[in-house]
């Protein structure tokens, strides 16, 4: 194995997608507990846009080359590693940075095992997406912790996923069908993702945030009961429809605020008191190791044997050779997917 592998920087340390180009960096070595893997193809995430222009606060542990998601072979593996990894295991995974490499030195806490009916694209684009502004980690991961670990959902419960085209929400609307929701409504910008949620991902209903007051159409979809877990991606300008459209009981569930965190002074926060309401905002890349695990084992338990029966999908927007790295951050820009953006290495 080579010493030096190839890795994607920043020229400047920050910049647009033109400041990105293929840098030279030593292979990482596995330290206690870890895996050295050869990456085969990484996804792209929003946290990447914030990260390259310099407005992401990246934890201690992570190196300086971006990517959280990847899929890859064990070359190496360090000493007290668990979950039956060997060197040579297909895997995929999430990581505090470092994908956006030929190599990649992980916690095995964060490995999952291949399951063989998936593409290396696909597998690299479970983990993680980024669908925010703030800090927050998301996809099948994500969309598990908002569901189940946060939302404390349970089968027969009525949801609203906002942005529902971006990765987390088609994640998550699939989970929730699977697991008998009363009914799972979507917000999205155009008519074509809400046609998409619908007709592709089995939504109930979905309401263009742009032309409609999506508000109003739930209450009246819902005979004015509202829904029991929201799930936002979006923040200021939804908080007060967040307020309105919750049930008795409902929980919100924040995990950005890409219109902003600024309130307009004619809130009305009532609802929480009067519905007894429960707001919670959530991150995933800041958590520490054990926390991250369980968010492993959720994913492993509730998602993992369907997407080895294809039960469940992964969209795929589009893949790029790794040396078009530059194109792929544009299209991500673009606000224009719909899924995935993925990245191979040959």
């Amino acid at each position: 194995m080579a010493d030096m592998m190839k890795a994607v920087g920043i020229k400047g340390s920050k910049g647009s997608a033109d400041a990105l180009f293929i840098d030279e960096l030593a292979v990482p070595k596995p330290g206690d507990g870890q895996a050295l893997i050869k990456i085969k193809a990484f996804g792209l995430n929003r946290m990447d846009l914030l990260q390259r222009e310099g407005k992401y606060p990246v934890p201690p542990q992570a190196p300086s080359t971006m990517g959280v998601e990847f899929s890859g072979v064990i070359k190496k593996l360090g000493v007290a590693t668990g979950d039956s990894f060997e060197i040579g295991d297909s895997v995929f995974g999430l990581a505090y940075g470092g994908a956006y490499a030929e190599y990649i030195v992980v916690s095995t806490c964060m490995l999952i095992h291949k399951p063989q009916g998936l593409t290396w694209e696909e597998a690299a684009g479970i983990p993680e997406t980024r669908f925010d502004h703030d800090y927050t980690s998301k996809t099948w991961i994500t969309a598990s912790q908002a569901l189940y670990m946060v939302g404390e959902y349970a089968p027969g419960m009525s949801i609203l996923w906002h942005a529902g085209a971006s990765s987390v929400s088609i994640a998550g609307i699939q989970l929730a069908k699977i697991d008998n929701a009363s009914a799972v409504y979507v917000t999205a910008g155009s008519q074509e993702k809400i046609d998409f949620c619908i007709g592709e991902l089995g939504a109930t209903a979905g309401y263009n945030y742009k032309e409609q007051d999506w508000a109003s159409e739930i209450m009246k979809a819902t005979n004015g009961r509202g829904v029991d877990i929201i799930v936002d991606f979006v923040g200021a300008t939804h908080f007060q429809g967040n307020l309105d459209v919750a049930a008795q009981d409902a929980r919100i569930v924040q995990l950005g605020q890409m219109s902003g965190s600024i309130l307009s002074g004619n809130v009305d926060i009532s609802g929480l008191l009067r519905k007894r309401l429960r707001f919670e905002g959530s991150t995933l890349r800041s958590r520490d190791e054990g926390y991250q695990k369980k968010l492993r084992d959720l994913l492993v338990d509730h998602a993992l044997p369907k997407f080895n029966d294809q039960t469940f999908k992964i969209f795929i927007e589009k893949v790029f050779p790794f040396e078009e790295i530059a194109e792929a951050h544009r299209l991500l820009e673009s606000n224009q997917t719909k899924g995935k953006i993925i990245c191979t290495i040959n």
